[in-house]
């Protein structure tokens, strides 16, 4: 592909490519100028991309130009109208992952697959007990972090507005802004409260958390993906350094729930964990194909153990796939997702954005995942209870109260763990 592209679910970001459309019906100068400052001219530039790049040249069996004349002689009141009409005229494509977003849904999808915001730096959560807007956490070296904010505070006011009431969103939204401006917290801590002056920063979110676990008398390297963001293979680059540095004998790669982000760093990451091998094949409508290879760039060689559910999607299956496939890891929990399609996004030149589908994924096998999903080598379903027990308890994820977790360790400790070590003899010392 020679643009950027991106593997998500509809719910899921991806990666932002700025590409300038060109007019395949050159209009005259007169049509041009009725359509530059009419809401007709995005409805245009769309029209464009999705005619150029989907991945279905029948567009789902609609006469697409037909289409575009249906789009461009309605006359529209606003933008908003116009961006309904569009929505509708994607509908015809019945594909859930080619849509368009207004400009604040994309400004949130930027942010999102940057894997950075504009912000103080803090976790929040709504406590149960309280109903109190509570810090989780802040974000190491963040300016929350540099100002004495701790975890446990309690955020009472923004900016002078009081947050009883308040949703973790809505707060969220009044603490973000423009790197370099000043926002106003009052904390609770204790029985006291004072106000808190901080500027705010571009924060690096964490996407990979990770921890060394000692199960038994096995070292265990736990890291947690949870999005493919711009971060995220620099992140999971120090994870696998740190922990290897700690002398783990063994690693489990949690990718459940994750949805999914951009095609690069799956690729990344997963050349992280194997040296040689086929990682991914995609293919355009055009029956164009290419295909992602390892390149001997591999972090450790030490027994993995990767766990999935329904909810890992589209970049965490093309990790899940290769690994698999390539006999690098055992995969452990339920069934993934099923998403083999691959989305290019757009900005428009009103600030909104367009995700098109280009093109279909294959695992190294030739495996087509869609609607399936990869198959776990051990399947093991939480029940209901578990699911809410873990919900209702997220520390407890990643421990052997974890069943699927638990059953990784068992299967590293009984398989990988348990294979004798065979020391070189001197002859295979010298090659």
């Amino acid at each position: 592909m020679n643009r950027p592209s991106l593997l998500q679910v509809a719910f899921c970001s991806g990666v932002i490519a700025a590409t300038a459309t060109t007019t395949v019906f050159a209009p005259g100068r007169s049509v041009r100028a009725a359509l530059q400052d009419s809401p007709k001219a995005v409805l245009d530039e769309a029209w464009q991309i999705v005619n150029r790049e989907y991945v279905d040249g029948t567009f789902n069996k609609n006469d697409w130009s037909q289409v575009r004349q249906e789009l461009l002689s309605k006359n529209y009141t606003s933008r908003e109208q116009a961006y309904d009409a569009l929505r509708g005229a994607l509908k015809k494509l019945n594909d859930p992952y080619s849509r368009f977003m207004d400009p604040k849904q994309f400004e949130a999808l930027s942010n999102q697959t940057s894997g950075e915001l504009s912000g103080v730096g803090i976790r929040l959560e709504l406590n149960e007990q309280t109903k109190e807007l509570t810090v989780v956490e802040p974000i190491e070296n963040s300016p929350a972090f540099k100002g004495g904010i701790k975890s446990g505070d309690r955020i009472l006011a923004i900016n002078g507005k009081l947050t009883k009431g308040m949703t973790v969103e809505d707060a969220s939204n009044l603490i973000r802004g423009e790197a370099g401006t000043k926002v106003t917290l009052k904390i609770g801590r204790a029985a006291s409260a004072f106000d808190l002056a901080i500027t705010r920063a571009k924060i690096e979110l964490q996407t990979v958390r990770y921890s060394l676990k000692q199960e038994g008398k096995s070292r265990i390297g736990y890291i947690r993906l949870n999005e493919f963001s711009s971060h995220a293979s620099d992140q999971m680059r120090r994870a696998i350094q740190d922990l290897t540095a700690q002398k783990v004998d063994a690693f489990v790669l949690d990718l459940r729930g994750n949805p999914g982000g951009l095609l690069q760093a799956s690729i990344d990451i997963t050349r992280m964990w194997m040296d040689r091998g086929a990682i991914v094949k995609t293919v355009n409508r055009q029956g164009g194909s290419e295909e992602f290879t390892a390149r001997n760039t591999a972090l450790t060689k030490l027994p993995l153990a990767v766990l999935v559910n329904g909810q890992s999607a589209s970049s965490s299956e093309i990790v899940t796939g290769a690994l698999k496939d390539n006999g690098r890891a055992t995969v452990i929990g339920s069934q993934t997702f099923g998403k083999a399609l691959v989305q290019s996004v757009h900005s428009l030149s009103d600030g909104s954005g367009l995700a098109v589908t280009i093109a279909h994924y294959y695992t190294p096998k030739g495996t087509d995942i869609s609607q399936t999903g990869v198959t776990p080598d051990v399947k093991i379903d939480l029940s209901d209870a578990q699911q809410k027990f873990l919900s209702s308890n997220p520390k407890l994820i990643g421990t052997p109260q974890d069943p699927q977790y638990a059953r990784a360790i068992s299967v590293i400790q009984k398989t990988a763990l348990a294979k004798p070590v065979v020391k070189p003899t001197a002859q295979q010392s010298l090659r």
